[in-house]
C-alpha cells in the first residue's frame, strides 16, 4: 500500500546487523570484530582520511591486513577493480569501510563480489551503512540494486569521528540523507514502522543540522545529525526509492555532478512535484520540518545550511537536460505521481536556475 491509501497491509524482511552508537564507540571495535569471529581487516577509505585510518590501525594493531585508501564518489567500476585485486593479496576475512557513502559503496562492491563481511564505520551522514543498495558507476553510467549480501553485518556509529566534517560537507551529507527520509515517507511499500522511523529521522536532521553548521564543534548536534541518518538509512532501507534518487543517480553517474549537494538541491524541487499525489507523506515531512508545507520547508532549510547552490553551480547544463530526462524516465522507479520525460524537464530546469517550475 501508499502512505496515502485506505487500509493497512504490508509486508518487510529485516536482515541481521549489529548497530554500536555512541561517543567513543570506536574503541569497541575489536571486540565487536572478535565477537563476529572476524580477526584479518581490510580497511577501505578515501584519501585524505589518513588520520582516521591512524585511529583504526591503533584500535585493531595486527589484525589489520591490508589497507585501500582509494575510494571515490559514484563507486567506478575502474576502482571497484582495483580494490578486488587488493582483496586477492589481502586475504582479509572482514572488511571495514570507513567514511562517507563513497567508502561504504566500495565496501558494498567487494561483498557483493566476493560474499566478504562488511562493517562500517560512518563519519558523515549518508546513512547508506544502513542500507542494502549498492551502486557502481560504469561507462554506461550508474548501476544500482539491492542485495542482501552488500549490507554492512556491523555499523559502528562514533559522533566523535564527524567532528572534523567541514560545515558545508556536513550539511550537504545531512540533506542526502533527509532524501531517504522523505522518499521513504511517500514509497509505495511504506508501512508503519518505516514511516515512523522516517518521520524522526526528518525531525532530527531539521532540527541538528543547522546546530552543526553554526557550531561544528557541537558534540550533542553531531551526535543528534548522525542518529537521525541512521534512522534515514534505515527506513530507507525498508522502503522503494523513487523518482528523487533516480534523478540523482543519473546526474552522479552520467553526468559526474556531486553526489550530496544534487541531492541537496533537487529534494525540494521533487517533493513539490510529488505533493499532490502523496498528502500524508508531505503532512508528516512539513511536521518534521516545522513547515507550513514540506517543499518550501525543504527549500528553507536549504538556504539555513548555506546550500544555494544550482544544478547549474555544479556544471550541469540546459543541453544536458533531454538526455537526463530520457535516462531517468527509463529506468522505471515507482513514485507516487506518474513520471513523465517533460515533468522530469521541468523538474530539472527548476533545479537548474534555482527556481521553481509550472510545467512539473
Amino acid at each position: 500500500m501508499t502512505a496515502d491509501a485506505p487500509g493497512l497491509a504490508f509486508a518487510y524482511d529485516l536482515r541481521p546487523v549489529r548497530v554500536v552508537f555512541g561517543h567513543g564507540a570506536l574503541a569497541q571495535l575489536p571486540a565487536e570484530l572478535d565477537a563476529l569471529e572476524r580477526g584479518r581487516v581490510l580497511l577501505i577509505a578515501t584519501p585524505g582520511r589518513s588520520e582516521t585510518l591512524a585511529q583504526l590501525r591503533a584500535a585493531l594493531g595486527a589484525r589489520v591486513a591490508g589497507v585501500f585508501d582509494r575510494a571515490a564518489e559514484h563507486v567506478p567500476a575502474v576502482v571497484v577493480e582495483s580494490v578486488l585485486a587488493e582483496v586477492k593479496r589481502a586475504s582479509p576475512d572482514v572488511c571495514v569501510s570507513v567514511g562517507g557513502g563513497s567508502a561504504i559503496g566500495l565496501g558494498k562492491a567487494i561483498a557483493r563480489e566476493t560474499g566478504l563481511m562488511l562493517a562500517a564505520v560512518p563519519t558523515t551522514y549518508a546513512g547508506s551503512e544502513m542500507t542494502s543498495i549498492w551502486g557502481i558507476t560504469g561507462e554506461s553510467g550508474k548501476k544500482t540494486g539491492r542485495d542482501a549480501r552488500v549490507a554492512p553485518r556491523l555499523v559502528l556509529y562514533d559522533p566523535e569521528l564527524t567532528l572534523s566534517l567541514p560545515a558545508a560537507v556536513s550539511a550537504a551529507s545531512g540533506m542526502n540523507a533527509m532524501a531517504h527520509a522523505a522518499e521513504a515517507l511517500y514509497a509505495a511499500n511504506a508501512d508503519p514502522g518505516t514511516l515512523a522511523l522516517a518521520e524522526e529521522a526528518a525531525r532530527r536532521l531539521a532540527a541538528s543540522l543547522p546546530r552543526v553548521v553554526a557550531a561544528p564543534g557541537d558534540r550533542a548536534a553531531r551526535a543528534e545529525a548522525l542518529a537521525g541518518a541512521h534512522l534515514a538509512g534505515r527506513a530507507l532501507d525498508l522502503a522503494a526509492m523513487g523518482l528523487h534518487h533516480r534523478i540523482c543517480h543519473v546526474l552522479g553517474g552520467t553526468f559526474g555532478l556531486p553526489h550530496a549537494r544534487t541531492h541537496a538541491i533537487v529534494l525540494p524541487h521533487v517533493v513539490a512535484f510529488n505533493a499532490s499525489a502523496a498528502p500524508e507523506a508531505m503532512r508528516r515531512l512539513a511536521r518534521a520540518l516545522g513547515a507550513d508545507e514540506a517543499a518550501a520547508g525543504l527549500a528553507r532549510l536549504n538556504r539555513a545550511l548555506g546550500l544555494s547552490a544550482t544544478l547549474g553551480d555544479l556544471g550541469l547544463g540546459p543541453a544536458d537536460i533531454p538526455r537526463a530526462a530520457a535516462e531517468v524516465v527509463a529506468a522505471g522507479y515507482a513514485n507516487p505521481r506518474p513520471v513523465t520525460a517533460e515533468a522530469v524537464q521541468a523538474i530539472l530546469e527548476a533545479a537548474l536556475r534555482g527556481g521553481t517550475s509550472s510545467r512539473a
